[in-house]
C-alpha cells in the first residue's frame, strides 16, 4: 500500500517558525516531525512514500532526499504557493499513489500508532479512519462510530487523527482544484461508506508552538 504524507501546509499557527521551516520539518526532540512518522511506517512495511509539498518546498528533497536514509521511497508532488488543501493535495497525487487504496498520514502529527495494525478496504469502504479521543483544543469531536460505521450523529464524538486509509475511487469526480476534504467525507458518510477505529494510544496534533514545546519536552524525557 501507498502512503501520501500531507506537507503542503502553511502553518500558520506554528509561526514564527514556520516562516522558515515547513511545519513537518520542524524539529521536536531529536528528530524533525516527519521523519518519526516516515520511519515508523517504514518499521510497519510501508516504503513506497508520497509528499505533497508547497510551502518552502525545496526544503524536503533537500533534508529528506528520495528516502533511501530512510530505508524508503520517497517521491514528491509539488503544488503551487498556497496549496491545494487536504483533497486538492491528495486528488494532484492520484497519478502517484495509483488505483488501489493508500494510506493518507497528515505530516503535522506525532503518533505511536502500530501502522503495521492498518486495515485494508473492503469493498464496500471508500475510506476507514483512525480516530482519536478529543484533545482538550478539539472538545467537541469530529465523528461518531457504531458498529466501526462513521457517523455525524450521536453523543460520543471522536477526533480524526489525521491518519485513514482511502479509496482513489472516492476523489474520481474530481478535478484538480483547492479543495477541503471535509465535503468529500460527507458524502461518503451519507452513503455509509466511511469506516473507522478508535486509537487509544499516543497521538498529538503539533498545531501549536506550545504544542511542539509540550511533544519536544516528553520526547526529550
Amino acid at each position: 500500500m501507498k502512503v501520501i504524507i500531507l506537507s503542503a501546509g502553511r502553518g500558520e499557527r506554528l509561526r514564527p517558525l514556520t516562516d522558515h521551516t515547513p511545519k513537518p520539518l520542524l524539529q521536536a526532540g531529536k528528530q524533525r516531525l516527519i521523519e518519526y512518522t516516515i520511519q515508523s511506517l517504514v518499521k510497519a512495511g510501508f516504503k513506497d512514500i508520497v509528499i505533497n509539498t508547497a510551502h518552502l518546498a525545496k526544503q524536503f528533497p533537500e533534508i529528506l532526499g528520495d528516502g533511501q536514509k530512510y530505508g524508503a521511497q520517497i517521491t514528491y508532488s509539488p503544488e503551487q504557493e498556497g496549496g491545494l488543501e487536504t483533497a486538492g493535495g491528495i486528488i494532484n497525487a492520484l497519478p502517484l499513489l495509483g488505483s488501489e487504496p493508500f494510506l493518507v498520514v497528515n505530516g503535522d502529527i506525532w503518533t505511536n500508532y502500530p501502522f503495521e495494525n492498518i486495515t485494508t478496504l473492503a469493498e464496500n469502504k471508500l475510506c476507514h479512519l483512525i480516530l482519536v479521543s478529543n484533545p482538550q483544543h478539539h472538545p467537541q469531536g469530529d465523528f461518531a462510530l457504531s458498529s466501526s460505521l462513521i457517523s455525524l450523529n450521536g453523543n460520543d464524538k471522536y477526533t480524526y487523527s489525521g491518519i485513514g486509509v482511502y479509496h482513489p475511487k472516492m476523489f474520481a469526480d474530481y478535478d484538480v482544484q483547492r479543495l477541503a476534504l471535509k465535503p468529500l467525507l460527507l458524502k461518503v458518510i451519507e452513503l455509509q461508506q466511511a469506516y473507522g477505529e478508535i486509537y487509544q494510544g499516543k497521538w498529538s496534533d503539533i498545531g501549536t508552538v506550545e504544542r511542539l514545546q509540550e511533544l519536544t519536552s516528553q520526547l526529550n524525557g
